[in-house]
């Protein structure tokens, strides 16, 4: 049983005798505030699903700031080598168990390795990029791990810098801005930096400076200029090609063994990055977990640890191993109670309802992929800006699709699986338009039958009745939480931000009166 420290706080638990993740809980799930740490509503949840106290605990590292000095968590944030974990042993409720800790980094590169798809025994290199690492690896045939370099030190607080710099309302960075600043890139024009933009570059990647203070550039043009002004836009994907331009020019002179690469760090969520990385071609074949950002790293450092006491670092997983679904009592006024109908619900969705969609477990990482989405018709730009209405987002952010893995090739340009939404396509099909973004591309989630049978038979009959196998499909979630885990909340959420329905399992609900002016809705405190 693993713990990841801070925020994106998660507890991830395997069988190491079948080398198989149980599960792993976030503790932002369930409608608690995006980025939580872990409450004691994660831990109780995740013990009640043991029937024993595990033989291994394991805690990630992390660094925080404490009155005087940085304080660490376990084995700390930094380094791979020796002293980079702590082995030891703990008593919990009068049993003796192993204590095991290795560092956040760690973290990172065992997640990536561990539930990649490769063999046992394949070499690979891994790239990590995040807050504060930027950075590729050389994992070998005996799982000896080689630093290949620095690239770049704090890469993710770079990026998320920039976007602060320009929204007059930031003070400082916040986790929350980076999707942001992705989705604004697509708005900037194509060429080489200007001397503004040269002179922020030039600034802002070299620097080893952190945290950056934006009082720092109060001269700068780009100073609470405002994040959808187009020069800043034009800046975003200057700088967004930069800082890839630097790992690109790295990995083409240090990584040239043909291995495949593991990409890990939240910086794993650019779908343009990640696509980009395939295209080089300088390597095999190129994965990134779900939970490639520190959703994932409780899982890592349960690796890491199953990797010390059993030299195994590979496990079975399924990125739908969240929690479950909370069924709690819920008001049944206004509401009608059907069976689920697959063609009753595409049927729905084709004249224009947008309809909440609940199966099973979560899923684990940020991305929600059928299990906790809102669905609705992919043909109309007034879906999209109903989407983001709903969502209470702003209107540049664009609307992912999910489609059909048999078709994705006639829909978009890279006839590739994505069953994670991790990597960007340029859209061919004109009739898409609420989920192609100003710049024509999208991040495409594909679904086959094995992989998510319930989405996959609601795509099949949308298929059927409109001749396209995609959808709309983005997170169910109140603005500011994670995922909604629990009908009551799913209730009031419908009626607030005016969903027209919602499936849970088995059941379709639909709303009879009409939507409530849409609001934020409720929000859980950590």
């Amino acid at each position: 049983m693993s713990f990841k420290p801070d925020h994106d706080g998660a507890i991830a638990t395997l069988d190491v005798g079948a080398a198989e993740l149980i599960y792993s809980y976030e503790a932002e799930k369930d409608s608690f505030p995006r980025y939580s740490t872990i409450t004691p509503t994660a831990i109780l949840d995740a013990a009640g699903r043991l029937d024993v106290i595990p033989d291994v605990v394991a805690v990630g590292g992390w660094e925080t700031t404490g009155h005087a000095r940085l304080v660490s968590e376990g084995a700390g944030y930094y380094g791979i080598a020796a002293g980079s974990e702590i082995v030891g042993e703990k008593r919990i409720f009068g049993r003796k168990v192993h204590f095991y800790s290795s560092t956040h980094e760690r973290s990172h590169l065992w997640s990536s390795y561990g539930m990649s798809p490769f063999p046992a025994g394949m070499a690979c290199y891994a790239l990590i990029w995040e807050g504060g690492i930027g950075d590729f690896y050389e994992i070998n045939e005996c799982l000896q791990v080689v630093h290949l370099g620095k690239v770049m030190a704090n890469l993710g607080h770079k990026y998320l810098f920039l976007y602060a710099l320009a929204d007059p309302s930031a003070e400082r960075t916040r986790l929350g801005d980076a999707g942001k600043l992705m989705a604004l890139c697509a708005y900037g024009q194509t060429g080489s930096p200007n001397s503004d933009e040269q002179a922020l570059i030039d600034f802002l990647l070299p620097s080893d400076l952190y945290p950056l203070s934006k009082e720092d550039l109060r001269n700068s043009p780009y100073y609470n200029i405002g994040v959808t002004h187009q020069k800043f836009t034009n800046l975003a994907r200057r700088v967004s090609d930069a800082i890839f331009d630097s790992f690109h020019t790295f990995a083409k002179k240090n990584l040239t063994k043909g291995y495949p690469l593991l990409i890990s760090g939240g910086c794993g969520l650019n779908c343009e990055w990640n696509r980009r990385w395939l295209e080089t071609k300088l390597f095999s074949d190129v994965f990134i977990p779900p939970c490639t950002n520190d959703t994932g790293s409780a899982i890592g450092t349960a690796v890491d640890a199953m990797r010390h006491f059993t030299g195994n670092a590979k496990i079975k997983w399924n990125v739908y191993s969240g929690q479950p679904f909370i069924f709690d009592e819920i008001d049944r006024t206004g509401l009608e109670v059907l069976p689920l109908d697959y063609g009753q619900v595409a049927s729905a969705l084709l004249g224009d309802k947008v309809i909440g969609w609940v199966q099973g477990n979560c899923e684990i990482g940020p991305r929600a992929l059928g299990n906790r989405s809102i669905l609705a018709a992919p043909f109309s730009k007034a879906t999209h800006e109903r989407l983001n209405r709903i969502k209470n987002r702003e209107g540049f952010r664009p609307v992912a699709p999910v489609c059909l893995e048999e078709d994705v090739g006639v829909h978009f340009d890279l006839a590739r699986p994505s069953p994670y939404m991790l990597l960007f396509q340029k859209v061919l099909d004109s009739r898409l338009k609420a989920v192609t973004h100003v710049d024509g591309t999208a991040r495409a989630q594909t679904v086959s039958r094995e992989q998510n049978p319930h989405l996959f038979q609601l795509l099949t009959s949308f298929k059927a009745k409109s001749g396209v196998g995609v959808l709309c499909n983005t997170s169910l979630n109140f603005n500011g939480t994670g995922f909604i885990n629990r009908a009551s909340d799913l209730l009031i959420y419908a009626r607030a931000a005016g969903l027209d329905g919602f499936v849970i399992n088995d059941a379709f609900y639909l709303l009879k009166e009409s939507p409530l002016t849409a609001s934020s809705g409720q929000k859980k405190t950590a």
